[in-house]
């Protein structure tokens, strides 16, 4: 079994690594093996930009049975807890289009070039993680304003990231079976930092990707 386990930044994924240094033989550069298990982590940087590209690029050269993206995520849903850990089940690009001279955004599946505006993942989902529904953004939001305009555009929306449409874009193109978590870390709300708890998303997020990655 080869898993590829890509996140935007190191930090996300720290504790995973130390137990995949300190439990696995390394083989190579960021690549784990274990009694038939091959952990291979891709760090991708930020962004829907940087996870496409280096996602293609992986996946020219070998062909994972499974894909996780694992990462911290801003909850729209105010029944998400901080540092509660969920599967996004579905993907959207929350700003690839084009702005209306009245300000109204519409959106690339509205103008014909996607043939939907959600992507969704074919695998069944984890039991115990709750299902949300993701958006995707190259500026994530933090004025009253603007978040009131993308949850008017996208109601159903739970959680929001700067690289899981990406993820599912490339893994469904490429017909890899593919995993996204995301521990909430904060609210989207006006931008305030201190109301962030990025030890505990992050410690969540981690024990439930060590489970995954001892059930897969």
């Amino acid at each position: 079994m080869h898993i590829l386990l890509v996140a935007a930044t190191p930090f996300e994924i720290a504790p995973t690594f130390a137990w995949l240094e300190a439990n696995f033989q390394q083989k190579s550069a960021g690549v784990f093996e274990k009694e038939g298990l091959v952990v291979q982590t891709l760090v991708t940087g930020i962004g829907m930009t940087a996870t496409a590209f280096h996602l293609g690029n992986c996946f020219t050269q070998q062909r994972p049975d499974w894909a996780i993206n694992a990462g911290i995520s801003g909850a729209f849903d105010s029944e998400l807890k901080l540092g509660e850990v969920v599967q996004i089940v579905s993907e959207c690009f929350g700003d690839l289009g084009v702005e209306e001279p009245d300000g109204r955004f519409t959106d690339l599946a509205e103008l014909g070039f996607l043939p939907q505006s959600l992507f969704f993942n074919p695998q069944p989902p984890i039991p115990d993680l709750r299902s949300c529904q993701g958006l995707t953004v190259n500026k994530v939001h933090g004025s009253e304003g603007s978040i009131q305009k993308i949850s008017t555009k996208y109601p159903n929306v739970q959680v929001e990231s700067m690289e899981g449409a990406a993820f599912f874009y490339a893994c469904l193109a490429s017909g890899v079976p593919f995993i996204e978590i995301r521990s909430i870390s904060n609210r989207v709300e006006p931008r305030n930092k201190d109301a962030w708890n990025l030890p505990l998303s992050i410690q969540n997020l981690n024990e439930v990707l060590l489970g995954i990655l001892g059930v897969i």
